[in-house]
């Protein structure tokens, strides 16, 4: 028997330890002394969760590579969202709510085109922010498929009424449509994103009355012709790769409501399996621009938000997501948070149920903090009265923090401000104007408390600064606001959402004057939140109670992981570094507050070495 040497020209390298990996490594094998083990950096496959859409659907059209995906529409909707391979945003609208439709392209030109209602001859293209109406298809059509780019499309298959299931091909130059080469079977329902106008393939769909078929055609640019079938008939799937390295998933393979996990790679020959999706579900989005890095996304049913990515390659990726961690001393609400995920000090709040403020009387002033590991109580903030330690700002780090603000007995609010060295509070100066449910941006000795609520009076525009002496007044906001997010510096911050018209807006402060921000995804308020200006998050909140998780990078607001339980008025990280990281404890799911802890770890990639064993 031939050894390793052999064949490949080269002894299996021994060395004491696994050496430090890098891509360059993939496919080498060297013997560890250590663990007696012979090691290798070998490719490994998988789906994992993503950041859902901002909107649950199906039945849009999708296209774009997994960094840069775009959907588009679905039942009674134009929206648009991006992917840029951390989160969904918002972008223009589509000319028309439409779906069953298809897509082509990339993120900054792509192509939509068909679609219901009414099996639309309609096409436009897409810039990377707006759509513009194009010339019209040859015939109308619906629950076709499309692959290629904004000047070479390519779309096929579908169905018309009147004249049904169809074969008939169409191809688009970035001008007009023409007529390309007839499909040998006739199907619909069928998924896009599978090569060029020129190298492109079809797999599966459906023809009346209810057969799911098999058989997979490729197309060269002139004529269809029929290849290897897929192992089983499906429709619906998502479609991602090229003609060589193409990939579908999900979908379904009995008409005409069952949905899979299936997933399977095509390499221009024959197909084979992958590790299955998470979520079966059928008529869902796709990108990719090969088999080794996709995503897909919505679906049904029922109709879903989920995001999943697939990845081949010898990295092992861990996704940003949400974990549980160790539980607070006291299930808490409504107090103030400062520092960061590993070292955050949570002040102030109502204990017990979550029954109208005040209504069990439970606010003792009590903080605690975190260390990464364990909760530990601390002093008693010592306000008088005491229990105005409810619905607070706060800001600063875990042994620098400040704390202002907050409501009295059920009612009303207070000027009290107080500081915490990292080990005992100490009142500061008075604020110049009382409220509850404002919040703070800044550190200790640059702080502003923004907006709030003077009870019974209106909610609050206004801002004041603090020194770490004195509070002055600053400029106004442009928006009021009440139970916001808030954060950065008081050269560089922001401010979101709020309880009033103002409950999806975000502004930034630039060291002199207000500006308006783009939208957050979702009206939210009282949530937790943290990070700078260009990477902040805000988790939770809102009313009903959200899990939904929003990202700021400065110019947008996109979908993150969510959290594993809907909550507002939990405890953030207000001075994380960046939104790569997180913490949310406390809050109200309703019944009641709770103690549960949760920490976001932004997504990790390494090179791990696998043992090579025999069998």
């Amino acid at each position: 028997m031939a050894d390793y040497a052999d064949i490949y020209g080269k002894r299996v390298k021994e060395l004491t330890d696994d050496p430090t990996l890098n891509s360059s490594y993939e496919g080498q094998v060297w013997y560890n002394e250590n663990s007696g083990t012979l090691r290798s950096a070998v490719a490994i496959e998988a789906w994992s969760s993503a950041a859902p859409l901002s909107t649950a659907r199906s039945l849009g059209a999708s296209f774009g590579i997994q960094t840069a995906a775009l959907y588009v529409g679905g039942p009674g909707t134009n929206v648009t969202e991006e992917y840029n391979g951390s989160g969904w945003a918002s972008s223009g609208n589509y000319v028309a709510n439409r779906h069953h439709f298809a897509g082509a392209g990339t993120q900054t030109a792509g192509l939509a085109f068909g679609g219901n209602p009414g099996y639309v001859t309609d096409s436009a293209e897409y810039d990377g922010s707006s759509w513009t109406a194009g010339n019209a298809l040859p015939a109308g059509k619906a629950y076709h498929g499309a692959s290629g780019t904004q000047t070479a499309g390519l779309g096929y298959a579908g169905y018309r009424g009147g004249a049904g299931v169809l074969t008939t091909s169409e191809e688009y130059d970035g001008t007009n449509w023409t007529s390309g080469g007839a499909l040998g079977t006739a199907r619909y329902a069928l998924h896009s994103t599978q090569g060029t106008q020129t190298a492109s393939f079809l797999a599966g769909g459906l023809t009346p009355p209810s057969t799911v078929l098999s058989v997979v055609e490729e197309y060269n640019g002139s004529s269809w012709s029929e290849v290897t079938n897929l192992p089983a008939g499906s429709f619906s799937q998502a479609g991602a790769g090229t003609l060589t390295a193409g990939l579908v998933a999900g979908g379904s393979s009995t008409a005409p409501s069952n949905t899979i996990t299936t997933s399977l790679e095509y390499d221009g020959t024959n197909w084979s399996a992958t590790p299955s999706l998470a979520s079966a579900r059928r008529s869902l989005g796709g990108a990719g621009a090969s088999s080794s890095a996709a995503v897909v996304f919505g679906g049904q049913s029922p109709v879903v938000s989920l995001t999943e990515e697939f990845n081949k390659s010898i990295n092992t990726i861990t996704t940003a997501a949400w974990a549980s961690a160790a539980s607070r001393n006291q299930a808490a609400r409504g107090g103030a948070a400062m520092g960061i995920k590993d070292a955050q000090v949570s002040a102030g709040g109502i204990l017990g149920s979550s029954s109208p403020a005040g209504a069990d009387g439970s606010r003792p002033g009590f903080s605690e903090e975190y260390n990464g590991t364990a909760w530990t109580n601390l002093p008693t903030i010592g306000r008088s009265p005491s229990d105005s330690a409810f619905i607070m700002g706060g800001n600063g780090t875990s042994t620098a923090g400040l704390i202002s603000g907050g409501m009295p007995g059920g009612q009303g609010q207070v000027t009290n401000a107080d500081e915490w060295d990292g080990s005992s509070w100490t009142a500061a100066n008075a604020m110049s104007t009382a409220r509850q449910g404002p919040q703070n941006l800044g550190v200790q000795t640059a702080a502003f408390v923004t907006g709030g609520r003077n009870d019974p009076g209106p909610v609050m525009d206004t801002v004041e600064a603090y020194d770490g002496t004195n509070w002055t007044s600053g400029t106004a906001m442009s928006n009021t606001r009440y139970g916001q997010a808030a954060g950065g510096t008081t050269s560089s911050g922001w401010v979101g959402g709020g309880q009033t018209t103002s409950s999806n807006l975000t502004e930034e402060w630039n060291g002199s004057s207000w500006t308006a921000g783009n939208n957050l995804l979702s009206s939210t308020f009282s949530a937790a939140f943290g990070g700078p200006q260009t990477s902040a998050f805000i988790a939770g909140g809102g009313s009903p109670y959200l899990s939904l998780t929003q990202h700021y990078n400065g110019t947008n607001w996109a979908t993150a992981p969510s959290i594993a339980a809907a909550r507002r008025n939990g405890y953030g990280s207000p001075n994380v570094a960046d939104n790569s990281t997180g913490l949310l404890s406390g809050g109200t799911p309703a019944p009641a507050n709770v103690t549960t802890t949760e920490e976001f770890t932004g997504e990790t990639t390494a090179v791990v070495a696998k043992t090579l064993t025999t069998s």
